[in-house]
């Protein structure tokens, strides 16, 4: 909390004085003299002006004024400037690979500078030119550093391994950044997963979800509670700032009620802490799927039976329930035309290649046949009781027989109606494929699912309104087509086909979702 008062503080600072800090006066005068306005120069995009008036922040078209004073920007030789911020896991090796990648598509040349342990610069250029075009500069650190940053108006773009915070929240908003929870504020560059890890020494093969929340709270101590040794556990976890550390308290230890336990081994990277973990047979942690290591990754269970393991299409699809998004968090203020092409080139095919390149899961929708699902089908089968059970459950295979599953799967907050963050930048990726003609005459089915609490009729109508509620976010972010050549439905099949037990939240969550399948 201190790290984000003493962020807010110096936004203050920034919009209260910024004259004294940038010294940046202009005068911008309308072509025909008639309009002047002057004021402190906060941004210059190639296209607008971003000024602290005495009216408030506004944006100027550059196109209709003059503009006069030492701050004024050259019209010339202007370089697009894009501050990146925020978590490690991103910025070392995913976005260096973007940038490159954008950089050769956009027919560039792009340098990376070092600047120190934690900044690096790429500059970009035309092959023939030595002149840049536009700098991305970039702060590697963690989440809570980057939301810092954006709030002290030191980036353009957060890096963060979580979803931003209330307290986040409300401060931006109070800043002038806008509601960063909306679904223009952030996008999905890459999916990642919380992975519990142990040494390939360990006998213990799975873990609850509960289980991990006692054993994290200092509830459960010893390895003989899971079927291992008479030992105590050692627990291993990111440093605190770090995002996915914070994700593992606020999705594992808060939804479950409790609090770290005070006896924690914590590690600046996921490499090390993975090593730590892999040579220690008493050890447990968790860590970034993509940065395990030698470490065996535990499966998921619960009472029921079900079993769960990060991979790269359950975590695609977030059937495996601690998928971790690795957003890119973006202000309510113009950038600069280069950098909006960046944020462009993000969704694009040529981008999900290097995603996948890069060992991260990438946003590509798949689409998988009903044969390859037989772990679902069976634990359908497993639960089914009674003929009504399985009557829903004959009508869900002849239903999606002829069809297969798209990997994009939508699901909503906990307890409220609106879609959760990832699934947020889901509906915008379909849309842009939709948009691209991708789907062209073929029909889109969106189906409901529910968890199994309740009365198996009210868990259908529930299941069929939230796949309701997709198909229109869809239709509504569809901007440039009139969906004439794409037909879409929606389906629901209540509890026929749960994905984890239902005796915790974060089960009945995963289990409560709108899956897309295509014929």
């Amino acid at each position: 909390m201190k790290q984000i008062c003493a962020a807010f503080s110096a936004a203050l600072f920034l919009l209260v004085s910024g004259a004294a800090v940038l010294a940046d006066d202009v005068t911008l005068k309308s072509r025909d003299g008639a309009i002047e306005l002057s004021g402190t120069l906060l941004g210059f995009d190639g296209e607008f002006y971003r000024v602290e008036t005495q009216y408030g922040e506004l944006t100027v078209d550059g196109s209709g004024v003059l503009c006069e004073g030492p701050g004024c920007p050259s019209l010339t030789d202007f370089v697009a400037e894009l501050s990146i911020s925020g978590s490690s896991t991103i910025g070392d090796v995913l976005m260096p690979a973007l940038v490159e990648g954008f950089a050769l598509q956009s027919g560039l040349k792009a340098e990376r500078v070092k600047i120190d342990d934690t900044h690096f610069e790429y500059v970009l250029s035309a092959p023939d030119s030595e002149s840049p075009v536009g700098r991305f500069q970039f702060r590697v650190s963690s989440t809570d550093e980057g939301f810092a940053d954006l709030l002290a108006d030191e980036a353009d773009l957060v890096m963060a391994l979580r979803e931003i915070r209330e307290g986040e929240l409300a401060l931006a908003a109070e800043v002038g950044l806008g509601q960063l929870d909306d679904v223009n504020r952030s996008r999905v560059l890459a999916l990642d997963a919380m992975t519990v890890i142990v040494s390939p020494t360990n006998p213990v093969a799975a873990v609850s979800v509960s289980d991990l929340s006692r054993i994290l709270a200092g509830e459960i101590d010893n390895w003989r509670t899971l079927g291992g040794a008479d030992a105590p556990i050692s627990i291993h976890l990111r440093d605190a700032q770090s995002g996915i550390a914070q994700a593992v308290d606020d999705r594992v230890l808060r939804q479950a009620g409790r609090s770290l336990i005070a006896e924690v081994t914590r590690h600046a990277t996921n490499t090390a802490l993975a090593q730590a973990v892999a040579r220690d047979q008493l050890s447990l942690g968790v860590a970034s799927f993509s940065e395990i290591g030698n470490s065996k990754p535990l499966a998921l269970t619960g009472p029921c039976g079900f079993e769960l393991r990060a991979n790269r299409l359950t975590i695609k699809t977030e059937d495996y329930p601690l998928t971790a998004p690795m957003f890119l968090y973006i202000p309510a203020r113009r950038l600069p035309k280069l950098g909006r092409d960046f944020l462009a080139y993000t969704r694009t095919a040529p981008a999900q290649i290097i995603t996948r390149r890069a060992g991260f899961v990438d946003q590509a929708p798949e689409e998988i046949a009903l044969n390859a699902q037989g772990d679902r089908f069976a634990n359908a089968i497993r639960v089914a009781e009674g003929e009504a059970d399985l009557t829903a459950l004959k009508r869900m295979v002849d239903t999606l027989a002829p069809l297969r599953r798209l990997s994009t799967s939508f699901r909503f907050e906990a307890g409220a109606a609106r879609l959760d963050a990832q699934s947020r930048s889901n509906v915008q990726q379909l849309a842009h494929a939709i948009e691209a003609g991708v789907y062209d005459g073929r029909q889109l089915v969106f189906v409901g699912f529910s968890d199994g609490e309740g009365p198996a009729d009210g868990n259908l109508r529930i299941a069929q309104q939230r796949a309701q509620a997709v198909k229109q976010a869809i239709e509504a972010a569809v901007e440039t087509s009139d969906l004439s050549q794409v037909q879409l439905s929606t389906d629901a099949f209540g509890e026929a086909m749960p994905m984890a037990c239902d005796d915790t939240s974060w089960g009945r969550q995963v289990n409560r979702r709108v899956e897309v399948w295509v014929r």
